[in-house]
């Protein structure tokens, strides 16, 4: 049964037509109350975007303007958080051992190999800081992909933005070995 009729058309600017949105409700028989449009378009509006939360939502150019920043400088930390905990991690293994074994070398010779063991133990100080981390990290980057589901095409610059400064700032000093086939963090 369609509910067409419970359809708010003020809940989106008059730019984007009907056809373009994606009405979800929480039940068949709802009437009205949890009933919430989406556009499923790229669109640049600053009129009714959601962001995140039920109560913030976007109304003014000024709003946009300050949630392009805010969105900019969250992508930003992501990188940035990213890369930090790399450097913990580095920084916090503690256990180094090493294995010395013999290997046949030139002429029926015998060299000693030696290799080098790094370790972090479970119950730590350094792996709950990880663990924190990346907590957060994974509650940002989710963040980050919701704010880019709005398909508002301001807040998706602003993500895209913020991660490719975010990168820029943080990561020009790490040793990067390239996985072209990822495309996901």
């Amino acid at each position: 049964m369609p509910h067409d009729h419970h359809m708010n058309s003020s809940m989106f600017p008059a730019t984007h037509p009907p056809e373009h949105h994606h009405t979800m409700a929480s039940s068949e028989h709802s009437h009205g109350s949890d009933i919430m449009m989406m556009a499923m378009t790229f669109h640049f509006s600053y009129k009714n975007v959601p962001l995140l939360f039920s109560g913030l939502t976007i109304n003014t150019p000024g709003e946009m303007a300050g949630a392009f920043v805010a969105v900019f400088f969250l992508a930003m930390f992501y990188e940035g958080l990213k890369i930090a905990r790399e450097c913990l991690l580095r920084k916090s293994q503690v256990s180094i051992r090493y294995n010395s074994m013999p290997v046949p070398g030139p002429n029926g010779t015998i060299l000693m190999e030696t290799h080098k063991t790094v370790g972090q133990q479970m119950l730590s100080f350094p792996h709950l800081l990880q663990t924190v981390l990346h907590i957060i990290q994974v509650v940002v980057s989710y963040f980050l992909m919701l704010i880019f589901m709005t398909y508002n095409g301001y807040l998706c610059i602003a993500v895209a933005a913020g991660a490719g400064m975010g990168y820029f700032f943080f990561s020009w000093k790490k040793a990067v070995v390239v996985d072209i086939t990822e495309h996901c963090h």
